[in-house]
C-alpha cells in the first residue's frame, strides 16, 4: 500500500530578522558631526601620523619606543574598529553589550596608556640616540601629547554619557 508524505515547511522569524537587518546597512551621517566624533576622526588621523613617524625610524633599537609603538598602533587600530562600529550603528543592533560602559573603558585606557606612552616618548628623544631620527621623534612625542589630549577629552563626552544611563 502506498504511503503518503507530507513536508511541512516553516519560516524562522530570526532568518527573516537577518535578512532583513543585514540588507540594510545603517549609516551615521550626524556622528561625524558631533565633538566625540570629530575627537575620534582627529585621534585616527593623528595616531596614524604617530605611528608613522616611529615607523619609519630605528626604533627597533629602542625599547622605549617599541612601547610607544605598540600603544599607537594597537589604540589606533581600535579606534578605526570604533569609529565603524558608530558609523554603522552597530551598537543598535548588539544591545546586549553596555556600549556606554565599552566606551567609557576604551577611551579610558587610551588616555592613560596614550600618556605614558607620550611621556615616555618625549623623556626618550635625545640628540644623543640618533641625529637622523631626533625630528621625527620629537615630532611624534608632540603629536603623541595632542592624541592623549583627544582621547582625554572623549573619555570625558564617555563618562557623561555613561553617568546620564546609570541614572536613568
Amino acid at each position: 500500500r502506498p504511503r503518503s508524505h507530507t513536508v511541512t515547511t516553516t519560516s524562522s522569524s530570526f532568518t527573516a530578522n537577518l535578512s532583513a537587518s543585514s540588507s540594510t546597512l545603517a549609516y551615521d551621517r550626524e556622528f561625524l558631526r558631533t565633538v566625540p566624533g570629530l575627537l575620534m576622526v582627529t585621534e585616527i588621523i593623528l595616531g596614524l601620523l604617530v605611528w608613522t613617524l616611529i615607523a619609519g625610524t630605528e626604533y627597533f633599537l629602542y625599547p622605549a619606543f617599541g612601547w610607544v609603538m605598540f600603544v599607537a598602533v594597537f589604540y589606533w587600530v581600535l579606534t578605526v574598529f570604533f569609529l565603524i562600529i558608530y558609523m554603522t550603528m552597530t551598537y543598535t543592533r548588539i544591545p546586549q553589550v553596555p556600549w556606554t560602559m565599552v566606551g567609557l573603558c576604551f577611551n579610558g585606557s587610551a588616555f592613560v596608556l596614550y600618556l605614558i606612552a607620550a611621556i615616555v616618548d618625549a623623556s626618550s628623544v635625545t640628540k644623543d640616540l640618533d641625529n637622523h631620527n631626533y625630528n621625527s621623534w620629537a615630532a611624534s612625542s608632540f603629536f603623541a601629547f595632542v592624541v592623549t589630549s583627544c582621547y582625554a577629552g572623549n573619555t570625558y563626552f564617555s563618562f557623561i554619557s555613561w553617568r546620564s544611563r546609570t541614572l536613568q
